[in-house]
């Protein structure tokens, strides 16, 4: 089969195309036939070192890589049969090997792709859409009634966080460029702030609840808009105590928490995706060739909603 293999940590011209041998399947584990890969800004970091690179330069080949939607071709699980079309995050944060034609993946980190929406829309709705789905209802326990604020609310996990905060019945404050003023207000919120031209601290108070996907000075004027007791929960490698300790300093809880591979998260997604009470936005598609370029825009920072890799 095919896989881009990253030949060495740094730039994109080190991921490499070439052919290996198909996975050879563990128990509880499915084959899939990938149809659409999804890139995320943890991809880029690791290929170019940082972040988790660590965990993975014990292996050889390394294959980047997550998200997947595709069809199942081998099962040795009772959750799936060879023809479901199935979709995840396959072993994150491990060595998930997603930029391949098949991939080796436990049956618990997947869910059964809805009928109703693309193989592309459904490899969008994994990683992003777990991290936001686990910040806001797993760990937040975010309520109806309570005032959200949403930074970067265009992008990839903060368009789905927009979405599933006014399923729960938030309010929805969403910064966001103001070329995408439009785009939020599309998906739910019910306050855009252009952080270009406005600093939101000056404009937003008594907040609940804050999703952070920047760290350093963003928390600390996070903390001024919020309320007593309220979570702010950092999305950033390595901020951990930071985040906690500023936040304890001022009556709230602070904390920083990593997406996990999960297929019973991932099947309550299914579902919202079903009902069409989250829709992934796709607003760019690549070829397996020309994964380089993905990586090349996601770095940019400018990618609105999500992009996807198509094997064929």
């Amino acid at each position: 089969m095919k896989a881009i293999v990253l030949k060495d940590f740094g730039s994109v011209d080190n991921l490499v195309i070439k052919k290996i041998p198909e996975p050879v399947l563990s128990d509880n584990e499915v084959s899939v036939q990938v149809k659409a890969i999804s890139v995320n800004p943890v991809d880029a970091k690791v290929r170019a070192g940082r972040g988790l690179a660590a965990k993975l330069k014990e292996f050889d080949p390394i294959i980047l890589g997550w998200d997947i939607s595709g069809v199942v071709t081998e099962s040795k699980s009772p959750l799936f049969k060879a023809g479901d079309e199935a979709f995840g995050m396959v072993n994150f944060p491990g060595h998930g090997k997603a930029y391949a034609e098949y991939v080796a993946a436990p049956a618990a980190h997947l869910a059964l792709k809805p009928g109703n929406i693309t193989h592309e829309e459904a490899a969008a709705a994994t990683l992003a859409a777990l991290t936001a789905f686990q910040m806001l209802v797993t760990h937040g326990r975010v309520k109806a009634g309570q005032r959200l604020l949403i930074h970067a609310g265009a992008g990839g996990v903060g368009h789905y966080a927009v979405q599933i905060a006014k399923h729960l019945g938030a309010y929805v404050v969403a910064t966001a460029s103001a070329a995408n003023k439009d785009f939020v207000i599309s998906l739910g919120a019910d306050q855009h702030i252009d952080y270009h031209a406005v600093d939101f601290e000056k404009v937003v108070s008594d907040i609940d609840f804050v999703l952070d996907p920047f760290g350093e000075e963003y928390i600390d004027r996070s903390l001024k808009v919020m309320k007593k007791g309220g979570t702010i929960i950092s999305i950033v490698t390595g901020k951990s105590e930071t985040v906690s300790a500023k936040a304890s300093e001022m009556g709230m809880t602070g904390k920083f928490c990593l997406v996990q591979s999960d297929g019973e998260n991932m099947k309550e997604i299914a579902g919202l995706l079903e009902k069409g009470i989250v829709i992934s936005h796709v607003s760019q598609t690549f070829h397996f060739d020309e994964m380089a370029k993905a990586h090349l825009q996601i770095e940019s920072g400018r990618t609105k909603g999500k992009l996807v890799v198509l094997t064929n």
